[in-house]
């Protein structure tokens, strides 16, 4: 963990990692022939920096007590953790080619007894944040420092459960959680604006108690940035709105909810591999 602000060697090879760990997640989906596209590729950024920056963790020893704890809501996203834990030292890389498959430990939605660093099962939206303000107020209790983040998806905001949760969580002042919605404006129907408007989101956080943070979410140091706020913010618990471009990285599918829930096929794989090696050439040179 780092509470320091980023330098640009740090940044370099974070946003290096991210593009690597989109090709490995179209790999991941191609060999899986099923699994979220759209989703994983915009939240690449987040992950890596969440996984090789911002928390407290061990992959040799998952189960230290004192980790921070990191509740993934939208469960469907998970080929995008699977990948950056795997890049991390949680399990072998090659591993990833598993996913969905029988009796794999790369369900299509995490399960917690299948996968030593996932805290728990995730599938029906808009449990998350409750399962992580449970988590931060029994850390509370039990007098503990780890933190707890939960992420969640932008089309979960719809479900009632998350605002018994945003109350919750207002109510008991949980500094010690930070959540992080992934606003990437898409859903398996169409744009969230369209099937149910979820703005003006930030105002209904802050008037559940919240302090509302907007990035962009493929901006690394101005998430991390965001999460050190977080950290000194003590008197209420923070969400990070990560205003993201699903499938990022992919101009043919960038910001088409049709990508939201289904995987390329090989030869639009490789086709969506080289766009990437393109862009990570960009981001490269750009440091140079």
């Amino acid at each position: 963990m780092n509470d320091h602000p980023i330098h640009d060697e740090k940044l370099k090879e974070l946003e290096e990692k991210a593009m690597k760990a989109r090709e490995l997640t179209i790999e991941e989906l191609v060999e899986a022939k099923s699994g979220h596209t759209a989703g994983p590729l915009g939240m690449a950024d987040i992950f890596v920096a969440l996984y090789f920056h911002v928390l407290n963790h061990d992959p040799k020893n998952p189960t230290w007590e004192e980790r921070d704890r990191l509740i993934l809501s939208n469960g469907h996203i998970c080929p995008i953790r699977y990948t950056v834990m795997a890049m991390a030292g949680y399990f072998p890389i090659k591993e990833l080619k598993t996913l969905r498959k029988l009796g794999t430990r790369l369900q299509g939605h995490p399960e917690r007894e299948r996968l030593p660093g996932i805290e728990t099962t995730s599938g029906p939206l808009g449990s998350g944040l409750g399962q992580a303000s449970g988590y931060a107020y029994a850390a509370r209790m039990d007098k503990k420092q780890f933190r707890v983040y939960c992420i969640m998806s932008d089309g979960e905001q719809e479900a009632g459960n998350t605002w018994e949760s945003a109350m919750f969580a207002g109510k008991y002042k949980l500094s010690n959680l930070t959540a992080i919605i992934d606003r990437n404006n898409i859903q398996i129907d169409g744009m969230t604006e369209d099937i149910m408007p979820l703005e003006p989101l930030e105002e209904k956080y802050k008037a559940f108690n919240w302090n509302v943070i907007n990035v962009d979410g493929h901006n690394i140091k101005e998430f991390v940035d965001a999460v050190n706020l977080a950290k000194a913010t003590l008197e209420k618990p923070t969400v990070i709105i990560a205003h993201t471009i699903p499938g990022k990285g992919v101009p043919d599918i960038e910001g088409d909810y049709l990508w939201h829930g289904i995987p390329p096929k090989p030869d639009e794989a490789k086709h969506f591999i080289n766009d990437i090696r393109t862009l990570k050439g960009k981001i490269k040179s750009e440091h140079e």
